[in-house]
């Protein structure tokens, strides 16, 4: 089941978190167990955005013991941030255990990475010159007012509203999937993946790091590796039609740029909504008429249909 959108404007910027959320929270009835955004702000040159949790949120009602726990866990955390040479910007809780730090960091961000998530409990969700993922259980209006997201401006933005069919329900099988540790590269997908496991264990070999067994992550790894290579989005979405099996359609977000491809079969619903100005894309046509007060026209793209826009 499940429903993913994307968005993006076009020379311009406008309220993607309130937008993404409109959109998601008229395909609840696609997926109610969690809700995920990839939204993409304005770089402010190096500095890297850096979303972080040290708990599932579950865990918070356990008592006094967790809080703590989670304390200790932050201080480990900016720690280790500190002895690699970064430097903490700026720091603030989202919530109980999910965080979002401003840092500046010139060295080796897989290392970083790697090292921040051999904290106990500890999962970057992403870490991003304009990405910032935020995911949790819970449907848009829910996930919206705890991170405080309207009000977020933006340039585009991915969302995925998900129905928990092959793996549990908890924030890390949530949508979308940040490609670690690549700065810039998300996506929410709909669909299954028949061959995942070939396709991963080929990544791996390559040094790539899978943090779910959400077949979806394969994506994003995927072209974050072909563009890691030299590639362009849209050939590595091309490429991907060839080499991906199953059936599918998926969204991908880079720090620029806005892209979507549909298998072969075209069995796995996508509706667009076009202008010079602002592009909607959504698994159902409630969600685009969600955000325009008028009347619009939109179609369906065709099956192995390959499309990149960029901000």
């Amino acid at each position: 089941m499940c429903g993913i959108a994307g968005l993006i404007h076009r020379g311009a910027t406008g309220d993607v978190g309130r937008e993404m959320t409109a959109m998601l929270q008229s395909m609840k009835h696609r997926g109610p167990d969690s809700t995920g955004y990839a939204l993409y702000g304005k770089p402010h040159g190096q500095e890297l955005v850096v979303r972080f949790k040290l708990a599932e949120g579950a865990e918070m009602s356990q008592g006094f013991d967790i809080h703590r726990q989670v304390k200790e866990r932050r201080d480990e955390v900016d720690r280790r941030l500190a002895e690699l040479g970064a430097t903490i910007l700026a720091a603030e809780a989202a919530t109980e255990y999910a965080f979002r730090y401003r840092i500046a960091f010139e060295g080796d961000r897989r290392r970083l990475a790697n090292y921040v998530e051999d904290v106990d409990g500890a999962e970057i969700l992403s870490m991003g010159l304009g990405l910032e993922l935020i995911k949790d259980l819970g449907d848009a209006a829910q996930v919206a007012g705890q991170y405080h997201l309207k009000g977020f401006v933006g340039t585009h933005a991915l969302g995925h509203t998900r129905m928990a069919t092959e793996s549990d329900v908890d924030i890390r099988s949530a949508h979308p999937y940040w490609a670690y540790p690549f700065a810039d590269v998300a996506v929410v997908h709909n669909g299954q993946l028949t061959n995942y496991w070939n396709g991963r264990r080929a990544l791996e070999r390559r040094g790539h790091r899978f943090v779910s067994n959400c077949d979806s992550e394969l994506i994003a790894v995927y072209l974050a590796d072909r563009m890691a290579q030299g590639a362009k989005l849209k050939d590595a979405m091309t490429d991907s039609i060839a080499e991906l099996d199953g059936v599918f359609t998926y969204l991908v977000a880079t720090s620029d740029s806005l892209g979507m491809a549909k298998d072969v079969m075209a069995a796995k619903p996508m509706v667009l909504y076009e202008s010079d100005r602002f592009i909607a894309l959504a698994s159902e046509e409630v969600a685009i008429r969600s955000i325009f007060p008028h009347e619009i026209d939109t179609f369906d793209p065709y099956e192995g249909d390959v499309r990149v826009w960029q901000s």
